[in-house]
């Protein structure tokens, strides 16, 4: 411990030896950093074989109102390989429906790789809805300690607002991980309000760690602001330090570390990569241009041929996948709306 504390403290006063954190060059666009981010369900049986998925060195972000099961329908059209992610559950809606659980919680088996993110502040709760969750067999599930919305952080008292208290992070980590089958893991903000430290950032990865079998962190390279900015704004104003997430790799070794934050095409993914990212994970850009991003995944980023050659091709499957669900769900089905917002996209 004497040893890594050293380390961080040369991010706080950093030294001219290879030892400081690298500035980060992801791709052209962007500056250099300052020196110092309802289908039916799949088989509830078992969770998928270790292995059986390439590891998550593309990941879609988990997105409220966007990441729902027709988005991450058609970004698996597109891309075999790059992980999915859920829009955030709270633990609450799971617990209180479950008897409609396929609302919230099915998939289709074909989108796999795919991971489930809960919010919540209550051990008990967490434990319930993760035992539930478990039936439906995601391949990983991950604790959301990064929204910075007011109804998430501020009344609902999780989100961003759990950095505050690693402590209980390592807690509800270990009851998530006691309560399923699948690796668990965290994604969080470098820092909250005035605790944005990279000391700080450190100390929650450490107790986090050393409470619970969490060995994964999606890092938001952004601090949050939880008074003053909106969840939109905390996307874009407070600066990104990528020199934070590259130190953490340095002090971590043990530990797998997604970057996420500011990365809006494939060649800054692959900057990252080169430059020692574990795997980096993309939002609105993933959404807003799924073909001119999510396309070139599965063959630059993981060496594999791609599963279409058009976009008619790609269009043509979703409409028939759309067709079914309106055919299959009569009256309840799902809002068309949705299904041609998502479509709308790939043009």
């Amino acid at each position: 411990m004497a040893m890594r504390a050293a380390a961080r403290q040369a991010i706080l006063s950093p030294p001219l030896g290879p030892r400081s954190p690298r500035p980060f060059l992801c791709g052209c666009s962007l500056s250099i950093a300052p020196r110092l981010e309802p289908c039916r369900a799949a088989s509830s049986t078992t969770a998928p074989a270790a292995g059986k998925h390439l590891p998550p060195l593309f990941s879609v972000a988990p997105m409220m109102d966007w990441t729902d099961n027709h988005y991450r329908t058609l970004a698996r059209l597109i891309s075999r390989h790059a992980w999915l992610y859920t829009e955030m559950v709270v633990a609450e809606t799971i617990v209180h429906q479950k008897d409609n659980l396929d609302r919230f919680l099915a998939f289709p088996e074909e989108q796999h790789p795919i991971v489930l993110q809960i919010g919540g502040s209550n051990l008990e709760n967490l434990a319930k809805a993760t035992e539930l969750a478990n039936d439906y067999s995601y391949d990983e599930i991950n604790l959301n300690c990064g929204c910075p919305s007011g109804k998430v952080a501020g009344h609902g008292c999780f989100g961003a607002r759990l950095m505050f208290d690693p402590e209980f992070v390592g807690d509800a980590m270990s009851t998530i991980a006691a309560n399923c089958d699948v690796p668990v893991s965290v994604k969080c903000r470098i820092g909250v309000d005035d605790r944005d430290s990279y000391e700080e950032l450190c100390e929650f990865v450490d107790k986090v760690i050393s409470k619970s079998p969490t060995r994964h962190f999606i890092i938001h390279a952004r601090k949050a602001l939880l008074s003053g900015l909106s969840p939109a704004e905390n996307r874009k104003i407070p600066p990104l330090k990528y020199e934070y997430y590259f130190a953490l790799l340095r002090d971590f070794p043990e530990i797998k570390f997604t970057l996420n934050g500011g990365i809006t095409n494939v060649s800054q993914v692959s900057a990252s990569m080169r430059q020692g990212a574990h795997g980096v994970m993309v939002g609105r850009a993933a959404y807003n241009n799924p073909w001119n991003m999510l396309g070139h995944v599965d063959g630059e980023i993981y060496g594999k041929q791609t599963r279409y050659i058009s976009r008619r091709q790609i269009l043509e499957n979703y409409q028939a996948y759309g067709d079914s669900i309106i055919d299959q769900y009569g009256p309840s089905r799902p809002n068309v709306r949705q299904l041609v917002k998502v479509g709308a996209t790939f043009w």
